[in-house]
């Protein structure tokens, strides 16, 4: 079964930094970046990009390097960014929300680093023997003697332009690669499908480490509009909804759960801001339709909401869905919708043969957002990109391990994680499909159930819940639960906790639940 995504010509050379600088050239003037009080235009953008740019290229690091960016959202982190894109080389976030032991942990992992690019606060958190770190202020007077325009680098839609770090299998992280054809593909999509102009303007609110965080930073300046940045390293949503309310923002990028806390925050306060959006573009975890469906249903709400799938394997989005389309009496689970322009989904079984119509499979994505792969992979996750033949021609795919299926309308589903699914008790389970359960009993706001060993070594089911109000308790909880889930899939524990942790990306934070599970267990050996 294949889902085939609009096929739309691309220029012969696809490469996102030269939209930004024709912008840079027809709208000078124009704000392209936003921050602490702060704002550049298009032009001067460009200038301190470009001697960026040619100071990489002094140094030699230029086409096929990689430099590493470990900077707080600003002016300089955009300076940076394109700066590297310019000189013909690939940018490497270094998320500075994330701890320094993990920052260490991760520069290990990116083979022939050039350099990194820090500021006084972050530094220290990336001190390598190995690798020269530099402050672009501390080169501001040797910066300002360089040239002023692009250097001449013949940067072509094959080559890297970032890669970010994702989890793998074995526990070490991964760094996958994206080329600028398929970065350019997904901001092109972008921007004729919904129609963003000059007058998008985008406030990033996920952490600069999320593969969603880049194309959230970049398409803005690919469409010619202005990009806002939070003044915080971490996602702060009293901060982010008043930039919202303040400033004439058309479009947010972020994960659900970062939706939720904006659409608590708007509700909680009668505000309008997030109603007022052009476009709310969101994904990257099970949607949770009841969180928002109030508000989505408030009377004069023009904002459009499109839940989105991807992987940052292959340039973050590859299907994308209008939830106002969704019918939750007729679908159990919200669809992500049909691909982006050239970019096609894959059903597969086991053996990498077609499914049949409805049937569920693995989902596989081809196309021109397929990455490069892991540049420090050795591993069998190198195995996920592979090669097929369709209709006698061969084609280069991306394993996702999720397993989905089509609508009658030929959208995609997507039912959850192959390797997510855990044995309790003989059963094989999926906890996503108690997580749904849970979140359509009254009084639950939210729900999380991650899996814990018992002392007896077996996987047992541990339930969080977000009460709407009062604390539920846990007989309560259960009695319902087993109302519309067999009793193989009720949790053994329930805790109420007043609101699920996020990761710096904005997801829900799993590796903080199973410690406060371990936690909970070692300090009361009882059920919550």
């Amino acid at each position: 079964m294949i889902l085939q995504g609009k096929r739309v010509a691309l220029p012969s050379a696809p490469v996102v930094h030269k939209q930004f600088e024709a912008h840079a050239e027809t709208t000078p003037d124009a704000v392209a970046v936003s921050w602490a009080g702060k704002q550049v235009t298009y032009a001067e953008l460009d200038v301190r990009a470009n001697r960026f740019a040619h100071f990489l290229a002094a140094r030699g690091h230029g086409r096929g390097a990689k430099v590493g960016v470990c900077l707080d959202y600003s002016i300089d982190m955009l300076v940076a960014v394109l700066g590297t894109l310019k000189a013909g080389a690939a940018y490497v976030p270094f998320d500075p929300a994330y701890p320094a032991a993990r920052l260490q942990l991760l520069l290990g992992q990116v083979p022939d680093l050039a350099l990194i690019v820090a500021s006084p606060a972050t530094a220290g958190m990336v001190e390598s023997a190995a690798v020269e770190v530099i402050d672009l202020e501390q080169l501001t007077d040797h910066l300002a003697g360089l040239p002023a325009t692009s250097p001449d680098v013949p940067v072509t839609g094959d080559d890297v332009c970032y890669a970010v770090f994702t989890s793998g299998s074995t526990g070490t992280p991964k760094l996958t690669a994206v080329r600028h054809e398929g970065w350019f593909n997904l901001m092109n999509w972008l921007k004729v499908e919904y129609g963003l102009h000059s007058g998008s303007h985008n406030l990033v609110v996920s952490a600069f480490g999320f593969d969603l965080s880049q194309r959230a930073l970049m398409t803005p300046l690919f469409c010619g509009a202005t990009q806002y940045l939070l003044a915080s390293r971490n996602f702060d949503a009293m901060m982010a909804y008043r930039v919202l309310t303040e400033n004439e923002i058309r479009v947010v990028h972020c994960a659900s759960s970062t939706l939720y806390l904006l659409v608590d925050w708007e509700k909680a306060r009668g505000g309008d801001a997030l109603t007022r959006l052009d476009y709310m573009l969101f994904g990257g975890e099970p949607l949770k339709v009841e969180r928002i469906a109030e508000w989505a249903r408030r009377e004069g709400n023009t904002c459009t909401l499109l839940h989105q799938y991807g992987v940052a394997e292959c340039t973050d989005v590859a299907t994308s869905y209008d939830l106002a389309g969704y019918r939750p009496g007729e679908q159990d689970i919200a669809p992500v919708g049909k691909p982006a322009y050239n970019t096609d989904i894959h059903l597969l079984d086991e053996r990498l043969r077609g499914v049949g119509a409805g049937e569920y499979g693995e989902i596989c994505i081809s196309g021109a957002g397929v990455g490069a792969g892991y540049l420090n992979g050795k591993g069998p996750e190198n195995e996920k990109f592979t090669t097929i033949v369709v209709d006698g021609e061969p084609r280069r795919l991306y394993r996702t391990g999720d397993r989905g299926r089509l609508t009658e309308a030929g959208e995609l589903v997507v039912a959850g994680r192959m390797d997510a699914q855990v044995k309790v008790r003989g059963m094989r389970i999926d906890p996503t499909d108690i997580e749904r359960a849970l979140g359509r009993l009254a009084g639950i706001r939210e729900a999380a159930v991650v899996v814990t060993p018992t002392d007896s070594g077996e996987a047992e089911l541990f339930a969080f819940i977000v009460p709407s109000g009062a604390d539920l308790t846990e007989d309560d909880v259960r009695t319902r639960l087993l109302r519309t889930l067999p009793r193989n899939m009720v949790p053994a524990r329930f805790t109420n906790i007043p609101r699920l942790p996020l990761s710096p990306h904005g997801k829900v934070d799993r590796a903080a639940l199973v410690e406060s599970c371990r936690n909970h267990c070692a300090n009361s050996g009882t059920a919550a």
